[in-house]
């Protein structure tokens, strides 16, 4: 950014990117006032050390709110200079399939509305690769949208809502970022899962070594949203639609590797045919649903373990974006950040 600006809102701002991305625009001092909207309360975790010191100091500040329902426009600024709308449901499977238009659509006409209302012209939308379909063909900004998933569907159609909103005036800047699976301190998710598989000994390989996992450390999407911005700026341009991946996208044993090399571990993990796995995933599956029990393993998920994303940030890398993590580098900061993850 060429100054700092005054104010900058969050929506979803005490998820796990949201957190990492409000530390850094204070980090960097890239705005003087960030507000985070959100169900959940900010996170008290070593890695958000930064953000609780400026909640505390009144750089910072939480407002409780859904996206779904505008009740938290009474408390926010009456003007804000710049909005991150990361507010939305993604675990899939995890929600039926009209939830995630409600969410993910509704929150985006609230967000844009509430925009246009405070006269904030402009917006980065951190949408997802899921637009794109599953495919094992590498795919780049170019590539026509062909979701197959009710998720990908919504974040599709959310992205024409933040167009819309961006077409309607002349002075407004739309940033979109398509990312992959985004990993780091507070993730809690599929890359999580791996490293303490990893650091306790039962990973193993499901004929899925050389599946390419589209995806990046969070604080590189920070960096990645702050780029686009500055990108704007420099050439004028209104909209801006990039990808969000390592540079290039890394199979499976490239992050099995950089882990076992950030944490001094060497593993030899077995490989298991995809085939007895995915048979075994359907009884397990039926079991756990007909006595509601919670479980990982599901013939979807599965299934998305040996699907490759395919997705390629060809957008930053002609735009000059020099990467600041390598996947080793990434998990390196990782374990800094958050070393109880590492435990073996």
């Amino acid at each position: 950014m060429n100054k700092a600006i005054d104010t900058a809102i969050i929506f979803g701002g005490t998820g796990f990117i949201g957190t990492h991305l409000a530390q850094h625009w204070l980090r960097e001092r890239l705005a003087n006032k960030m507000v985070l909207v959100d169900l959940a309360p900010p996170r008290e975790e070593p890695y958000s050390a930064e953000l609780q010191s400026a909640l505390k100091d009144g750089r910072a500040s939480y407002v409780r709110g859904d996206v779904r329902n505008s009740a938290w426009r009474e408390h926010l600024p009456e003007r804000a200079d710049l909005i991150f709308n990361l507010a939305a449901i993604h675990r899939e499977p995890g929600h039926k399939p009209h939830e995630y238009f409600e969410t993910n659509l509704q929150g985006a006409e609230n967000v844009c509305s509430w925009a246009a209302s405070v006269h904030c012209n402009r917006i980065v939308f951190t949408s997802s690769i899921s637009p794109y379909g599953p495919s094992e063909e590498m795919k780049n900004e170019s590539t026509p949208p062909a979701p197959e998933t009710p998720y990908g569907r919504s974040k599709l159609a959310a992205e024409k809502i933040h167009q819309e909103w961006q077409a309607a005036c002349s002075e407004r800047k739309l940033l979109i970022l398509r990312p992959g699976v985004v990993f780091g301190p507070g993730e809690g998710g599929n890359v999580t899962r791996l490293l303490r598989s990893l650091m306790k000994g039962y990973f193993v390989y499901m004929g899925n070594r050389q599946t390419r996992k589209a995806g990046g450390y969070v604080k590189e999407l920070s960096h990645t949203a702050q780029f686009g911005l500055e990108h704007q700026d420099r050439s004028g341009e209104a909209f801006t639609l990039l990808n969000f991946s390592m540079n290039p996208t890394p199979a499976l044993e490239e992050f099995v590797e950089a882990i076992q090399k950030a944490a001094g571990v060497s593993r030899n993990p077995l490989s298991v045919p995809r085939s007895l796995l995915l048979g075994a995933s359907y009884p397990i599956d039926a079991v756990a649903k007909t006595f509601r029990i919670r479980q990982p393993i599901s013939p979807v998920r599965v299934r998305k373990l040996f699907r490759s994303t395919s997705v390629d940030p060809k957008g930053l890398r002609d735009l000059g974006y020099k990467w600041k993590y390598t996947l080793e580098e990434a998990f390196v900061d990782w374990k800094r950040e958050l070393p109880r993850d590492f435990a073996r």
